[in-house]
């Protein structure tokens, strides 16, 4: 048995287990291989790591790991429950794994608006996050598709990176009297009608086309997604997702600290933060991996002291 089982082998869960590892602890890292920022040609705001690939990221934080005397597997959770003074994760393959404690650094699932074309240009020019993406549109032309009362403060967001802001309505309420001087006062245009594609040319978003036909150029989309954590498998924890106090999306609640509602589960990552960036989520898998590392401390001490005592 492992001192611990890391779920999710992104930014969080890899930070964490490296943590782990650093402390000595026997720690396996099980990764689905499906990480949220694949689609994305660089991650940005990461001090030293400017523009990384994405998955060149994970593979010098998986090296960094195994250096340490970590492991990581490849496969999905399908099942994981508590199995006596630990837990017991079953992967696809049918296999598996068992540990006295659990990081879960599943991350998110982004559930995007249901219209053609958004999804093919999703972590592109089709983007939510400015301090992720804002720079590398900057001054370009860009259009954010309303979906949600939260769509005017997104297009005021980013209007600090372009001073060609349109706010196109499709689904969202109309701006309120206030919004729409807000809106004004910036020179950001709002778009009526619904719109009905996102339209691309070789391999570049060139703009929408709205349902009465019309098409608005623009050469960057920024949305507002649903943010739903990945709890695939889990249920067995008893961990759910709960609705997030932003009204962004469903989380599954942690302290500060990312400890759970489950006895020696801790969370880190988009699982628990919806709205966290690569950074917050390293730091996040940080403080857990120390946190679970104390747990640990405290139950090996405990152990200790009994077997002094009957000795």
């Amino acid at each position: 048995m492992r001192d611990a089982i890391v779920i999710g082998g992104g930014a969080a869960g890899l930070s964490g287990a490296v943590t782990l590892a650093r402390a000595r602890r026997s720690v396996l890292v099980l990764d689905g291989g499906t990480p949220r920022n694949a689609p994305a040609e660089g991650v940005h705001g990461v001090l030293g790591q400017e523009g990384v690939p994405p998955l060149v990221l994970l593979e010098r934080g998986r090296a960094e790991l195994v250096g340490y005397g970590g492991s990581v597997r490849t496969g999905r959770v399908v099942a994981a429950e508590r199995d006596g003074d630990g837990f017991v994760v079953t992967l696809d393959d049918g296999s598996s794994e068992r540990a006295r404690r659990l990081l879960v650094a599943t991350g998110l699932v982004d559930e995007l608006p249901d219209v053609p074309g958004l999804r093919e240009r999703w972590g592109h020019d089709v983007l939510h996050c400015p301090y992720c993406h804002g720079w590398e549109v900057r001054d370009q032309p860009i259009g954010v598709l309303g979906t949600s009362e939260r769509s005017v403060h997104q297009a005021l967001l980013f209007r600090q990176w372009s001073d060609d802001v349109v706010l196109l309505q499709h689904t969202a309420p109309e701006p309120t009297p206030e919004q729409a001087d807000q809106l004004a006062a910036l020179g950001i245009r709002v778009v009526p009608g619904v719109v009905a594609e996102v339209l691309s040319t070789d391999g570049r978003l060139t703009g929408v086309r709205l349902e009465s036909g019309e098409v608005v150029a623009r050469s960057a989309l920024t949305v507002m997604p649903r943010f739903v954590a990945r709890l695939d498998g889990l249920a067995g924890l008893g961990l759910v997702a709960v609705p997030h106090e932003m009204g962004v999306g469903e989380h599954a609640a942690a302290d500060l600290m990312g400890a759970s509602s489950v006895p020696g589960v801790w969370l880190a990552g988009n699982a628990t933060d919806l709205m966290a960036q690569v950074t917050g989520a390293m730091a996040a898998g940080t403080r857990a991996a120390a946190a679970l590392n104390v747990d640990l401390i405290a139950e090996d001490t405990a152990r200790a002291v009994a077997a002094a005592r009957g000795a």
